[in-house]
């Protein structure tokens, strides 16, 4: 399993508790593979961790499943993120998108963008078949909730 923007690999852990075999976490921050780290040593060299850019980290082989949670909402260019998806993947990508509500929309707006000066993507469900259609992928599940989407799409 590859989680791309893993972080301190709370998700990770869920994983290898649940038997996953091997688990790897690829983040652009040290300090957040620092604590995945520590959360996982007591799962030895099933966890492994990547410091780097998703695009060009020496990521080998073919991964069953790879995840990308809580990670395109600051992605201008998803579409060069899910091509590389389709490149590793031997299985399924899950990944998490945020997609605009009149609740929470104005307050991530305001508070990232305006006050924070990062800016957030929001998509649309036609936007996320076009993607992962794009990328090559034969059938993608497309599942809405209050705040996104879970995708599954499949090699």
């Amino acid at each position: 399993m590859l989680d791309v923007g893993g972080g301190s690999g709370r998700v990770g852990e869920l994983a290898l508790e649940a038997g996953a075999g091997e688990y790897v976490d690829v983040d652009l921050a040290h300090e957040m593979l620092d604590l995945a780290r520590e959360r996982l040593a007591r799962f030895g060299d099933r966890a492994k961790f990547v410091q780097g850019d998703f695009l060009t980290a020496p990521l080998e082989g073919k991964f069953d499943v790879v995840l990308a949670l809580g990670f395109f909402e600051y992605q201008s260019d998803a579409h060069i993120f899910v091509r590389r998806m389709a490149e590793l993947v031997s299985g399924s990508v899950v990944a998490s998108f945020p997609r605009w509500n009149w609740v929470k929309g104005p307050v991530r707006k305001l508070r990232y963008e305006v006050i924070g000066n990062c800016p957030i993507y929001d998509y649309t469900e036609r936007e996320l078949r076009f993607l992962f259609g794009a990328a090559g992928f034969g059938r993608v599940l497309i599942k809405q909730g209050r705040s996104g989407f879970l995708v599954r799409a499949d090699s």
